[in-house]
């Protein structure tokens, strides 16, 4: 999990890097279409296209376009936002994904987690500042709608998970926002800067073995354990926007990213816990 979180933040490093010149929706095609011959290309080698017409269409096809307007969402926010920032403020999808469990899977929640979103809401105030100046920051509120669509995507892949493989799950969702991305995406396109291919290697290269690296911890570990890594990223975000852009987190930011990491720790723990009574 450590390895898939550092692929994924020089992954959005790069995706920041590419967003300074290029529109958000060419930088979520560009992501999707530099991806897809590493993973046809692991596919192949492990013998999985083999029924990969034979998926649940109608949940791959949501997982597609709530894809799009997620990477769609970071990428535009990483515009104007250091990664640490953007990273502090997305820590909030766990939460968002316990409370669509509630509505949509017919989960039940205990008081105790219930506080525990909205302590975890209360840390995204904080870190979108106190005063409420950077509320109405388009930025901030990208990346919360970006959280939002994580949740969607997640909620849908966990009913997906129990009938479909994993490796058609990462296809589809590639192919299908890949596609649907291309018509937003052509009528703005900006011509290929190739002084930038090191960021668009970089682009394809983390993206692929992060993803491959977030399967193969989730089939070796508890959630409850594995779960709480994803914060490194915190770790990673300021590193990178120290080294590359010579900017650190404020302290409302730090204070509220312990926050949102604290309530998520405790839902994802709660979970588990939830899990394994009800399967002993």
């Amino acid at each position: 999990m450590v390895a898939a979180v550092a692929m994924f933040s020089l992954m959005d490093a790069s995706m920041k890097v590419l967003a300074e010149r290029y529109p958000a929706v060419q930088v979520t095609a560009l992501r999707c279409m530099l991806s897809m011959p590493l993973v046809c290309a692991y596919m192949a080698y492990r013998g999985k296209f083999t029924g990969i017409l034979k998926v649940r269409w109608p949940l791959h096809i949501l997982r597609g376009a709530v894809g799009i307007a997620m990477l769609s969402l970071f990428a535009y926010a990483l515009k104007t936002l250091p990664l640490a920032d953007t990273y502090a403020i997305f820590f909030i999808a766990p939460a968002l994904v316990t409370v669509l469990a509630v509505f949509v899977l017919k989960e039940k929640v205990s008081l105790g987690q219930w506080v525990a979103i909205f302590v975890g809401l209360g840390g995204v105030l904080v870190v979108l500042r106190p005063d409420g100046t950077s509320f109405v920051s388009l930025a901030g509120l990208a990346v919360l709608g970006s959280a939002v669509c994580y949740g969607i995507s997640a909620i849908a892949g966990r009913v997906l998970a129990k009938t479909d493989a994993p490796e058609h799950v990462m296809f589809w969702v590639l192919t299908l926002m890949g596609v649907g991305v291309a018509p937003l995406a052509i009528p703005a396109w900006v011509s290929i800067d190739w002084a930038l291919w090191p960021a668009m290697a970089a682009l394809a290269v983390t993206g692929f073995f992060g993803q491959l690296a977030l399967t193969r911890a989730f089939s070796m570990g508890k959630a409850s354990i594995v779960a709480p890594f994803e914060y490194t990223a915190l770790a990673w975000g300021v590193g990178i926007d120290w080294l590359l852009w010579q900017t650190l987190p404020d302290r409302f930011t730090l204070l509220g990213a312990a926050i949102i990491i604290a309530s998520g720790i405790y839902l994802v723990r709660r979970e588990t816990e939830h899990l394994e009574a009800e399967h002993p």
